[in-house]
């Protein structure tokens, strides 16, 4: 049963003030005593949990009876109080649960939910029970609870989907998860469009669409917002809002690969373009030129920054919309990926009084989430750093942050130059794209600062050459330049659906290269609920550090070539983004095909 009905069942006489359990106290209420009067029943489904979970020897009779005492006095199921307790944990529970009343316990990450039984359960329902339907039996939904012994759940249940409701018991966590990942927006945002699309006879031409008129129609308004939201759900970093000859194709970015989410009609375009031109301050009169902006949304409890930009096709406006999540924790160095003894030589770099530190990798290989977690590594207490960004994604308290604004005049190389008055001990350049800055970022390592950047290259060995075509002399680079890592990212094999596999054989002549023998056990995502059916679930990376020692520099000033840069570093110990990502597969964390996809093989 839920919360709110064992504790109806068990005591009628409760107030739903004082039956409401979202908020556990932890101490009776002000003003009441410790007797008798502030003790709380026992449900019988919590007696028969506790019982079952003493028969499996999950907990001993002690921890039980202080679970209940415990229990008592802050009016809380006894679920609760033995997962804050750590007596138990909720795959315990669950089992327990299954166990005393005999229903079956499933296993979310591996079971495909059944769109038709998705469609009998609206998504209110299955939040308010934290439930999800996830098949259809004979004329029964089969349906996995949090609470399989809620009875007025299920008779709810009964009602809205017209059938009888055969429940089981579920990890309450992989429920919540399996509702946002199944349940999607879809048919919501076609109906609203639906609503909102221009009948045939009043309006053939879309381009005629007055689309200050459209975006106050609160059903596009609602459409984006629900496209927003999924995409959210769906670990999207990017939206793309695309006019085809035969619609508009939405794709969402997932873990770096684009996936088809929905096609709306031909009608939607202009409406949509509309309303993110209005959220991001564009000017939505204009649809020739190339435009970007932004603005914030909340999305539950979470809120997202959305970069938005816009350019004009042969079908009309396209759109792509970058997601920030606000609240996402900042990685540490360490769970970026780095094998130990690189991540060591790493953070001795980044203990540099000066010099430069470069991160190399084209667009979407994750060098800004590597500046950011190495600068969140050094102490902002002893060190005056300054960053200079476009756009500022995250922010750090102690640090000062400056967004560039190229109409205000303010560029990457008139706010390094500005820096250099303000006393910074570090300092953080977004990327060098352009002679000017190059040319000033190495001007400020010479002069005292330990500058971090970024800079789009192939890999580690071609950084120094990417500096002499932006117009820096390689005496200059072998200077200043105390490190470079390349990086890509890889996608992560799916951990709750992973299964051994026999790779096909260019997989594993590939892994043989690297590795030098094949006696490695090889795993692979067969797909589930957890990962969208992609068998692959977040990325990591994979990285190459170049230590520039006397050897390097020596070869650079020489007029060494990039495979002589390469050479001597792999001679001196510099494990290549490709080895780093075999690794990865021999410790079972991604596939030989992914690597292969990412990283283009070296000499």
């Amino acid at each position: 049963m839920t919360d709110e009905t064992l504790q109806a069942t068990a005591e009628p006489e409760l107030t739903a003030e004082q039956d409401n359990l979202d908020g556990l106290r932890l101490t009776p209420d002000a003003g009441e005593g410790d007797g008798a009067a502030t003790q709380r029943p026992i449900s019988e489904t919590d007696l028969g949990i506790g019982e079952t979970m003493v028969e499996l020897g999950l907990i001993t009779h002690e921890d039980l009876q202080q679970a209940q005492k415990t229990q008592r006095s802050v009016s809380a199921p006894l679920s609760k109080v033995l997962v804050e307790q750590e007596l138990a944990t909720h795959e315990e529970l669950a089992m327990a649960l299954s166990i005393y009343l005999n229903v079956p316990l499933i296993d979310l990450k591996r079971h495909h939910v059944n769109p038709e039984a998705l469609k009998l359960i609206p998504e209110p329902t299955a939040k308010k029970y934290n439930l999800i339907p996830i098949d259809i039996v004979a004329n029964s939904l089969l349906v996995v609870m949090e609470d399989p012994g809620n009875i007025l759940a299920i008779e709810d249940l009964g009602v809205q989907s017209n059938k009888g409701i055969q429940p089981a018991a579920g990890i309450p966590s992989e429920i919540a998860d399996a509702i946002d990942l199944n349940y999607k927006a879809s048919a919501e945002i076609e109906a609203h469009i639906h609503e909102f699309s221009p009948s045939s006879e009043g309006s053939a031409d879309i381009t005629d669409f007055d689309a200050s008129e459209a975006v106050a129609q609160a059903a596009i308004v609602r459409a984006l917002d629900l496209i927003i939201t999924q995409a959210v759900r769906d670990r999207a970093s990017d939206i793309h809002v695309e006019p085809q000859a035969a619609g508009v194709r939405i794709r969402y970015r997932i873990d770096g690969i684009l996936h088809d989410i929905m096609n709306l009609p031909s009608s939607a375009i202009n409406p949509l373009i509309s309303r993110i031109k209005i959220l991001a301050g564009m000017d939505i009169t204009e649809r020739r030129r190339p435009q970007d902006g932004q603005f914030s949304v909340r999305v539950g409890n979470r809120d997202v920054d959305v970069r938005a930009a816009t350019i004009d096709t042969s079908y009309g406006e396209t759109a792509v919309l970058r997601l920030l999540d606000r609240s996402a924790t900042l990685f540490d160095l360490i769970d970026l990926g780095f094998q130990p003894n690189v991540y060591s030589r790493y953070r001795e770099m980044l203990r540099s009084s000066f010099g430069m530190m470069l991160v190399s990798g084209p667009t979407g290989a994750g060098k800004t989430t590597t500046l950011y977690a190495s600068i969140n590594q050094l102490d902002a207490q002893e060190h005056n750093i300054m960053t200079i960004e476009d756009p500022i994604e995250y922010r750090f308290d102690g640090i000062k942050q400056i967004q560039v604004n190229e109409r205000a005049g303010l560029t990457f190389s008139g706010a390094l130059r500005a820096m250099m008055r303000l006393d910074p001990d570090i300092i953080l350049v977004g990327e060098i794209r352009d002679n000017e800055t190059a040319l000033t970022a190495v001007q400020a390592a010479l002069t005292g600062h330990l500058v971090m950047t970024s800079i789009h290259a192939n890999d580690a060995a071609s950084v120094p050459f990417r500096l002499v075509n932006l117009g820096v002399e390689p005496y200059l680079i072998s200077t200043v330049v105390v490190g470079v890592v390349a990086q890509r990212m890889v996608r992560n094999t799916c951990p709750h659906c992973a299964e051994r596999y026999q790779p096909a054989p260019e997989e594993m002549a590939a892994y043989r290269s690297e590795m030098g023998d094949d006696d490695v056990v090889m795993y692979k995502g067969v797909g589930c609920n957890f990962c969208s059916n992609t068998g692959f679930l977040n990325r990591s990376g994979v990285f190459e550090l170049l230590h520039f020692n006397e050897a390097i520099r020596d070869l650079l000033q020489a007029g060494g070539g990039v495979s002589d840069i390469r050479r001597q570093a792999m001679k001196d110990g510099m494990i290549t983004m490709r080895h780093n990502g075999m690794e990865k597969v021999k410790e079972g964390k991604t596939t030989p095909a992914e690597v292969m996809r990412q990283i283009i093989a070296t000499e």
